[in-house]
């Protein structure tokens, strides 16, 4: 599987244009035929202006519009990053998913709101895990915040998924902390690990961090782009996941009795 990860120049507030800057990274980006393009948080509006209801894409129709023919015209799988949702009278941070055809095969609201920047006050949060096939390989998705939370992507590697995507609008203040999660819930759940941030500022004029990375299920870093726009493509290597966990096979000796 070859993954592509779009680290967008986010305009803030901006969604048009937003969407000018998808189709031509999209264009470029399938230029090297992936097999999967995945795109950051909040990639449409960018984090976040508020009220974000105004802005908000009602339940997701631009977005999921635009997602599904870029998809189908370039015959390539696409986790949406994440949209502004506005449905049933609440704001969900949504992930989109889409297969090659631009059949929408999952969607996925972000579970932990991070209440420093009071998301919690703006966005209703998701109530259910995600896991889903591309090109038959089963995936699991979280966002950004959702990273902080190992117990939740244990139960997702639990569930057998072999890649995890993760989309983000992570800060430049906390590139270590991005770094450094991303890379143990890679080692300790023996996952390959797709985190794509967002280029650009944020609501508060804060860099956002860059530095999207695809990490392998021993937590090398196979592929790292820096600060600003960038394309990152790598591919991942069938059956190193399944040689790790016969090499060192911490599934087999867990003790869930105990904790």
């Amino acid at each position: 599987m070859k993954i592509s990860i779009l680290q967008m120049p986010v305009a803030f507030a901006r969604p048009d244009e937003n969407i000018q800057t998808l189709r031509r990274m999209v264009d470029a980006a399938t230029r090297e035929e992936p097999d999967v393009l995945v795109l950051p948080e909040l990639w449409r509006l960018g984090f976040y202006p508020q009220p974000v209801e105004r802005l908000a894409d009602l339940d997701g129709q631009q977005s999921r519009t635009v997602l599904a023919e870029l998809a189908r015209k370039n015959g390539v799988n696409i986790v949406g990053g994440t949209v502004a949702n506005r449905r049933d009278g609440s704001v969900y941070n949504t992930c989109y998913i889409f297969d090659r055809t631009g059949e929408e095969v999952a969607s996925y609201d972000k579970a932990h709101l991070f209440t420093p920047s009071g998301e919690r006050a703006d966005f209703a949060a998701g109530s259910h895990m995600v896991t889903f096939r591309l090109d038959g390989v089963l995936c699991g998705i979280a966002v950004c915040y959702d990273v902080r939370f190992p117990e939740f992507i244990r139960k997702l590697a639990l569930e057998g998924i072999s890649v995890l995507f993760l989309p983000a609008a992570w800060p430049a203040s906390r590139l270590n902390h991005w770094q450094t999660l991303t890379r143990a819930r890679a080692i300790e759940n023996q996952l390959y690990v797709i985190a794509a941030n967002e280029a650009g500022t944020d609501e508060q004029g804060n860099h956002l961090a860059g530095h999207s990375a695809i990490l392998d299920p021993w937590g090398e870093t196979i592929a790292e782009a820096g600060e600003g726009e960038a394309i990152l493509t790598a591919r991942l290597r069938p059956g190193l996941r399944q040689h790790i966990r016969e090499t060192l096979n911490v599934y087999a000796d867990r003790r869930p009795e105990l904790y």
